[in-house]
């Protein structure tokens, strides 16, 4: 209400009456207008945002042996280390611009369960499915003690600060024990053993170093703090025994949320301040809780149904198109079965604590907690890549640090803020940063780097393809109504893709059949026998695998690329790029370029479609005369 607007009590009597004489008291006034709620929002979230990684692309991957399950950051001496399904460890330093390889382990026998980095970055610890647990020092490369268990491990922590006297690990087991290990002791004895907390498995584990308490999770989904500190013996925490907690008894708390919903959470984060944590788990549901009063003060819906409610919403920003969005939904459920055996998802926190980022069937998602909008997806355009554990760094590399007020260059005192990533059933972790991949030919090795040698069945699988032979053609020259497209092949490299093309093309298969899908900007796409991108097969009577070569990449227009609806699901639709699409590179099996008719297919992309990106006018492949020398 205005200043200028009467009191209520004061306006009937203040009113005259009416010409009928009705009483002043009769008239009606209106209702002040509701208040309306103000949105809340984040002061200075730009600048929040541009120290988070903001390309669409991974910049680089790089390989393990078998597939990555786990990341973590030494923030403090700019290390990382990832391990994989097979029992192997990586050490990476951080550079100023990407990563760089330091030191291979083949730490356990068998999978490693869990993976976890002290609070001052010096010490690393993984536990196996072999019962052992290996600890490593980060700044030296080296392993530091190797512990046989007598029981079956399942989650690792570091819960010691910078120091602390003892240096204290905690491992949980599949019985809901947790026993604390001094990490730079001799012995192999716990020098606490926690077995009253918790009633099932421990999933999880999570040290809160600015609170000094840790918190645990269990496969029933209770939720438990306890101390870190060796002179509280390690005790359950409330508001009774810690000053930072707000509440004395769990029932005044939202700690019991995930067992009520017979859920549990399988990866526990912190933020950086330790006011905030977050779980995920088999609901697919992202919770956010306070940790000083055990509140949920987020919770974020994740599953199918609702990634198929937010397709249905046509929101261009989470709207993907019909066929990725039915083959990314097939992944989740892959996902969804595989994921009890590996490690969960994590949902992260930015050094401020204000953003919450984790990976999602559209990509990496960056969401405002103040906000509770979504400014960011990360990787999106990744489509064959479901991405699953993440670890972040905001920090300046060191050396960088030490080149700060030198003179020298001021440049490399500027931060790269990296997520480096893990993906489903990928033998790759990827780099994402605020640059996109390089384009053009000075990209001599591609963003995937091929750092391991194949395995040996992929040596034997690729041995069993078949080489050139007379029946493959070495170039061909579409004849179309618009004109005749010259195309130069690659048959050693891509030996089945271009026998697949040639015998369509001699059989007369690709005769008649239009270009039904053009976009401006980005390629011309033809070979379905039905005209609408849903049909199509190879010439042994359904899809064949892909041939991805590092060589030939979409690093130029004019490139002929087989497209798919996902890994190894090659028919008979193959699309000519207008523009460099470095983003294809390792999903699309490059196997021919345009050598002549580059116009042509300049015709083809300026051509006026629907809204389905299909020509208002047929284009049509009249016949193919293939080349076979």
């Amino acid at each position: 209400m205005s200043n200028d607007d009467p009191p209520a009590s004061s306006a009937a009597a203040a009113a005259p009456p009416d010409d009928d004489g009705a009483a002043a008291g009769d008239w009606l006034f209106a209702a002040p207008p509701p208040k309306t709620k103000k949105r809340k929002t984040l002061a200075h979230e730009s600048v929040y945002l541009d120290a988070l990684p903001s390309a669409s692309m991974y910049e680089r991957s790089f390989m393990h042996r078998d597939t990555v399950t786990h990341v973590a950051f030494a923030t403090t001496h700019d290390f990382f280390v990832t391990a994989s399904i097979d029992g192997h460890l990586k050490f990476w330093k951080k550079r100023h611009r990407g990563v760089e390889f330091v030191k291979h382990f083949r730490a356990h026998a068998s999978e490693i369960l869990g993976l976890s980095v002290s609070a001052d970055g010096g010490m690393c610890a993984t536990i196996g499915s072999d019962n052992t647990c290996k600890i490593f020092d980060v700044v030296n490369f080296d392993m530091l003690l190797m512990l046989k268990l007598p029981y079956a491990p399942t989650a690792c922590e570091f819960v010691f600060r910078r120091g602390d006297a003892v240096h204290a690990l905690a491992i949980g087991d599949d019985a809901g024990t947790i026993r604390v290990y001094d990490a730079l002791s001799s012995s192999a004895e716990p020098v606490k053993t926690l077995d009253k907390l918790h009633r099932s498995r421990i999933t999880a584990l999570r040290y809160n170093s600015a609170r000094e308490c840790v918190i645990s999770a269990e496969e029933k989904g209770a939720l438990e703090y306890w101390s870190s500190r060796p002179e509280d013996d390690y005790a359950a925490l409330t508001s009774s025994n810690h000053a930072k907690i707000e509440f004395r008894y769990k029932l005044d708390t939202d700690l019991y949320a995930l067992a009520k919903v017979k859920t549990a959470a399988y990866a526990l984060e912190v933020s950086a301040d330790g006011e905030k944590f977050s779980t995920t788990g088999p609901d697919r549901r992202v919770r956010v809780f306070r940790w000083k009063t055990g509140k949920l003060i987020k919770d974020i819906d994740e599953s199918l149904e609702g990634a198929e409610d937010v397709q249905r919403s046509g929101i261009e920003k989470y709207v993907l198109e019909d066929i990725d969005f039915g083959r990314r939904l097939a992944i989740e459920r892959e996902l969804t079965k595989s994921l009890e055996k590996h490690a969960w998802p994590n949902a992260i926190f930015d050094e401020s604590g204000n953003f919450l980022i984790y990976a999602s069937h559209l990509g990496i998602k960056v969401v405002n907690l103040v906000t509770n909008q979504c400014p960011r997806i990360i990787g999106k355009v990744e489509n064959t890549e479901r991405f699953t554990r993440l670890a972040l760094f905001q920090g300046v590399p060191q050396k960088d640090k030490r080149a700060r007020g030198s003179g020298k260059d001021v440049k490399v005192a500027e931060k790269d803020p990296t997520i480096v990533a893990c993906a489903f059933n990928k033998v790759r972790m990827y780099i994402f940063s605020s640059h996109e991949p390089e384009e053009g030919d000075d990209a001599a090795t591609g963003r995937d780097v091929f750092n391991e040698k194949p395995r040996a069945e992929e040596l034997l699988a690729a041995s069993a393809l078949p080489s050139a032979g007379a029946g493959v053609a070495t170039s061909a020259v579409i004849h179309t109504t618009l004109g005749d497209i010259h195309v130069q092949f690659f048959p050693n490299e891509c030996p089945r893709t271009c026998e697949n093309f040639s015998t369509h093309a001699r059989n007369g298969y690709y005769d008649g059949i239009v270009f039904h899908r053009v976009i401006k900007n980005f390629m011309v796409q033809t070979g379905d026998p039905l005209g609408d991108g849903t049909g199509g097969q190879s010439i042994w009577g359904g899809e064949f695998e892909d041939e991805i070569v590092r060589d030939l990449r979409h690093d130029r227009p004019f490139t002929v690329s087989m497209a798919n609806a996902g890994p190894n699901t090659n028919g008979s639709q193959f699309f000519i790029t207008t523009v460099a699409t470095p983003w294809l590179d390792g999903k699309h099996t490059v196997f021919g370029r345009v050598t002549r008719g580059s116009d042509v297919v300049q015709a083809i992309e300026n051509t006026k479609c629907d809204k389905h990106d299909k020509p208002l006018e047929d284009i049509t492949m009249l016949s193919i005369k293939l080349n076979y020398n």
